[in-house]
């Protein structure tokens, strides 16, 4: 894949926040209500970042990009399937509008092509989710390495995100967010940077645990907010599931919004 001007356009950057902010986002917001928390976390970024986040909803994207700070979504790039965005003209160009979103490969002989490199060595931030595809219940899957691998080479921070209650809102086989506007709650934490010493596995466990722990502090709050049994929940524990997996792969094929 060649790199492209799309990805730092700014006259395709105008599009796309009138795209996000004044067609995606007032959509969203007005079918699920939205709680976000820990943005002032975000207030001295600058430059490329990763935002690393679970995922398991088609909300997961525009629920990000919508509870960003403009400035940080202007350019951000999200991941996305290539078998699935990217197969068809029209899901092509709608992805590429409203995430200007890149293809990830995700079959098993997939190859790197440092084209994520490329992105961040140009200003453009990245949104991966490292679970490699959506959760069918809300548990979170253990991460794999490549954006933890990605942020350490180019020495950029990770800002860790968790999202709760997107899974209840519209899951897996729905076109469109259930009826009722349900709760979804959206938390940032504090952007992390690899320590000196810190080997990839080890910061992409970091990253890792910290994305449950929030996860699990949200959930809690979903779960009274909601009224529901929390010991009934699949994801209760899960935070102290964190694992370290293999994170040789340069390209985050953690894919897909």
């Amino acid at each position: 894949m060649e790199f492209g001007n799309r990805y730092t356009s700014r006259a395709q950057a105008g599009a796309r926040f009138v795209a996000q902010r004044l067609m995606l986002k007032p959509v969203i917001w007005s079918m699920v209500r939205v709680e976000i928390t820990g943005r002032s976390l975000l207030k001295d970024v600058k430059g490329p970042y990763i935002v690393v986040a679970n995922h398991s909803s088609h909300l997961d994207a525009p629920l990000i990009l919508g509870s960003m700070p403009s400035r940080l979504s202007r350019y951000l790039a999200a991941a996305a399937a290539a078998d699935y965005f990217f197969d068809v003209w029209w899901r092509k160009g709608l992805t590429a509008l409203f995430f200007n979103a890149f293809p990830v490969d995700r079959s098993a002989n997939a190859k790197s092509t440092g084209f994520t490199g490329k992105l961040l060595k140009a200003g453009v931030p990245l949104l991966v989710f490292p679970e490699g595809t959506r959760s069918k219940d809300g548990t979170i899957a253990p991460f794999k390495g490549g954006a933890a691998a990605l942020c350490m080479k180019a020495g950029i921070p990770c800002i860790p995100m968790a999202l709760v209650g997107a899974t209840q809102a519209m899951p897996r086989g729905r076109n469109w967010p259930v009826p009722g506007r349900p709760p979804v709650r959206v938390r940032f934490g504090e952007p992390l940077i690899a320590a000196d010493g810190e080997s990839v596995p080890e910061f992409n466990a970091r990253i890792e645990r910290v994305v449950r722990e929030m996860h699990a502090s949200e959930l809690a709050l979903y779960l009274a907010d909601t009224g529901a049994n929390v010991h009934n929940h699949p994801t209760i524990g899960s935070a102290a599931g964190a694992s370290t997996p293999d994170a040789s792969d340069e390209q985050p094929r953690e894919g897909a919004a």
